[in-house]
């Protein structure tokens, strides 16, 4: 079964829901955004409007508009990474990624209903099946934590072998990942040479990161069972700072009414 809701496809077919369209789209989409952008021998083709006058201080207000776009990029990078992840009590965004291990190609289905185009035809809870890593599915009556890495980076690679480490520990507890910004031939060899065991999805296109407001690596979400944000982390946890954390999504997830099934 294939991400995007069609037939399975190899690992080279991008035929998941976030394709792009034909240059000629875009072209189409620029003359929508300005009517009097046209294509040659169109209406605006005739002759050009005499030059306004020039303003003295023209250059003046142009320092003062520079100024002004300057502290609107600087406010707005600032507010970008401060907001980091999905906040506490908030459900975790549905997603469904093809698993990195598996032979399912596309790109990751973030749709929240059916029909949503780009984001996906069919809503991404729905989206299962062996070669999947669907997030609705992962905190169904139980919890988990959701790491975001990029495999490159070391930091990340060693946060993965901590939760790796930790799941004996935590069995209860389901842990997966999603992996972008990297090559995925590259990927499936660093999950086979380090042994991690838990589900790791492949972002290709980075839908999920962006729903996700992935700005650091690593990125942990822990969350209570049905898929609700305990607390989202935003740097390498120490194996202390994670089996802590690990403790608290516990009896957090105790306390909201559910029970560990029982040890076999």
């Amino acid at each position: 079964m294939s991400v995007g809701g069609g037939p399975g496809t190899g690992d080279g077919e991008r035929s998941g829901p976030l394709s792009f369209e034909p240059d000629e789209e875009a072209d189409r989409w620029a003359h929508r955004q300005d009517p009097d952008l046209e294509p040659a021998g169109g209406k605006g083709g005739g002759i050009p409007p005499p030059p306004r006058p020039r303003n003295p201080y023209g250059w003046l207000f142009g320092v003062i508009v520079a100024m002004v776009l300057v502290y609107i990029g600087l406010n707005t990078l600032r507010n970008a990474h401060s907001a980091h992840g999905v906040e506490p009590g908030q459900r975790l965004p549905p997603f469904a990624a093809p698993l990195a291990l598996s032979r399912l190609g596309g790109d990751a289905n973030v749709a929240t209903g059916p029909g949503q185009g780009q984001r996906g035809r069919r809503p991404a809870c729905q989206v299962r099946g062996p070669g999947v890593l669907n997030s609705c599915q992962l905190t169904a009556g139980g919890p988990a934590v959701l790491a975001f890495v990029a495999t490159e980076d070391p930091r990340c690679a060693a946060q993965l072998d901590g939760m790796e480490r930790a799941r004996s520990r935590f069995p209860a507890v389901r842990f997966a990942a999603v992996a972008a910004r990297t090559d995925r031939p590259r990927l499936r060899a660093l999950i086979r040479r380090r042994g991690w065991r838990f589900p790791i999805a492949y972002d290709h296109d980075g839908a999920v990161f962006a729903r996700y407001v992935v700005v650091d690596c690593p990125t942990l979400t822990f969350a209570y069972p049905g898929g609700i944000a305990m607390r989202t982390t935003v740097k390498p946890l120490t194996e202390p700072q994670l089996s802590s954390l690990l403790g608290r999504l516990v009896t957090g997830s105790r306390r909201r009414g559910w029970t560990p099934p029982p040890r076999t």
